[in-house]
């Protein structure tokens, strides 16, 4: 007789538990765990499942503050010797994030997979039953370990360190530059690659306040002083091209730098790395040679989450920098 795996669920919220307002037409969270289970014909038939309503938060809700307490009790989880693997339910806005943060400070070889919705319980095709019968199979799969942590949405599986949601609406809406790592079929997943994960970091504490800046044609250093002000604990700047910025951007970058905030430059391009290309006001030899830190092929706010958590492990700039360029 085969044992199935046991697979714990924490349910946090986003469309997958949210149904609409008869009155106002709008989407709100409302449906617990044990209610969404419910609806997923033949999910108990895939794993021994624990159920665990955590939270009832929208995607846009999410704070990194929030995403360090997910960690700690997705540590306690994952820490239960009778527990093969764990399930995240989350809004999809914000679940590249969190995925992130998990897929860096979490070490255990058992997996961790988030999941989530595109459409509500009330909304016709609610892909939340499909998604979340895909999580738990790919958790309990034996090949899902020593992966790092897994989006699953749309039947196909990422690595968190790959993935971004890039279309506001669709059901596949969640996309990796590498592709899937791999996919679900009616009745069970299929890995497309070995197991293979990334640097795990063991930060004390997560440092939050980095501030993200989007930096477009004549973008200048107001806002990178704006955060200095308040007290930035470091900037990510998402630059044009190989990860470049406009040269009224410097000044903002140089007082960073001289005050021990460390500049990760990231690109605003979907795919492809930065590099340091160009040696003209700006260029990304010139941001190198101040000091900035090139953030390779991560997007702003995954280079964000990275920053926070680099922070956490240590205050060194050069170790800092080792923990982006590796």
């Amino acid at each position: 007789m085969t044992v199935l795996a046991a697979v714990h669920i924490l349910f946090t919220g986003g469309t997958i538990s949210m149904r609409r307002d008869p009155v106002t037409g709008a989407a709100r969270p409302a449906l617990s765990g044990r209610e969404i289970v419910a609806r997923v014909p033949g999910l108990r038939r895939e794993a021994r499942l624990g159920l665990e309503d955590l939270a009832q938060l929208p995607g846009p809700h999410v704070t990194p503050a929030w995403m360090w307490r997910l960690r700690a009790r997705a540590l306690e989880v994952l820490d239960d010797p009778d527990v093969d693997g764990l399930v995240i339910t989350h809004g999809t806005d914000t679940l590249e994030e969190t995925a992130y943060l998990l897929d860096l400070t979490v070490a255990s070889p058992k997996p961790v997979v988030l999941c989530g919705a595109m459409r509500t319980f009330s909304d016709p095709g609610w892909d939340g039953p499909a998604n979340l019968t895909s999580a738990v199979r790919t958790a309990a799969h034996p090949e899902a370990g020593g992966r790092g942590a897994l989006v699953v949405v749309g039947e196909e599986i990422h690595a968190a360190a790959r993935v971004r949601k890039a279309h506001t609406q669709r059901l596949d809406a969640f996309r990796s530059s590498l592709g899937p790592v791999g996919v679900l079929d009616r009745s069970r997943a299929r890995f497309l690659t070995p197991p293979a994960r990334g640097l795990v970091l063991r930060p004390r504490r997560l440092v939050t306040a980095v501030d993200l800046h989007v930096l477009a044609a004549g973008s200048d250093a107001g806002l990178l002083h704006a955060s200095l002000a308040r007290g930035a604990r470091g900037l990510v700047l998402e630059g044009t091209g190989a990860g470049n910025v406009p040269p009224a951007v410097l000044p903002g970058i140089r007082a960073a730098l001289r005050a021990r905030v460390p500049v990760v430059v990231v690109s605003r391009c979907a795919e492809g790395a930065v590099a340091p290309l160009y040696g003209f006001e700006g260029g990304g030899q010139r941001l190198a040679e101040m000091g900035a830190i090139p953030g390779g092929d991560l997007g702003g706010p995954k280079a964000r989450i990275r920053l926070m958590v680099a922070l956490g492990t240590t205050s060194d700039p050069a170790a800092i920098r080792a923990l982006f360029v590796h």
